[in-house]
């Protein structure tokens, strides 16, 4: 008989999940909350290893960080989905933004959460096929800064994260773009 550490690896009962996130105590906690679901889990720091895993393990679900050390989580999304066609991507980042929403779907991803989410809020995700109707609609206008913070992301996805095309196409200096990419996006 198989211990339940060795049937979480092979993906018993709800299905093998790959979690990619650089922060570990985050990483720890998801994977302690979809192993006592059922899900067999699996945890990656890096691109090259979730791509890895991915090829070796098929999983079912994968949750993606967009921000993290070498290529962004985005340059995952068709990775993920040649390796295990089917899989049911959600992506979970602390540094949100339209554009790099609208790119996570069109790249393939099921959904696009803001941290902190809780496991429940990841599951409904990962089976969620439609969108959500009653979707609150904001009241006020974008602020001035938030546009430009989504413009940046913007170019920044259009130039496959590379800060130095981007920062050129904005007319600034490389640095200064990455000054302003390391604050905290601006509230609405």
């Amino acid at each position: 008989m198989d211990s339940p550490e060795e049937q979480a690896l092979r993906g018993a009962g709800k299905g093998r999940l790959l979690i990619v996130d650089d922060e570990e105590n985050h990483c720890w906690v998801l994977q302690r909350a979809f192993e006592k679901r059922g899900y067999g889990v699996r945890c990656a720091s890096l691109a090259t290893q979730a791509l890895s895993l991915a090829d070796a393990w098929r999983p079912n679900y994968a949750v993606i960080d967009l921000r993290m050390p070498g290529p962004s989580g985005l340059t995952l999304i068709p990775r993920l989905n040649a390796a295990s066609p089917g899989v049911r991507i959600v992506v979970l980042t602390g540094y949100a933004s339209i554009a790099t929403a609208v790119e996570a779907m069109k790249l393939g991803a099921v959904h696009y959460l803001t941290k902190p989410a809780s496991a429940d809020a990841v599951e409904a995700a990962f089976h969620s096929d439609g969108g959500d109707e009653a979707c609150p609609v904001m009241g006020q206008a974008i602020s001035i800064n938030r546009l430009a913070w989504e413009h940046i992301q913007a170019v920044l996805a259009e130039h496959r994260g590379n800060i130095s095309a981007a920062a050129r196409m904005l007319g600034m200096h490389r640095r200064t773009l990455q000054r302003k990419l390391g604050k905290c996006p601006v509230r609405q």
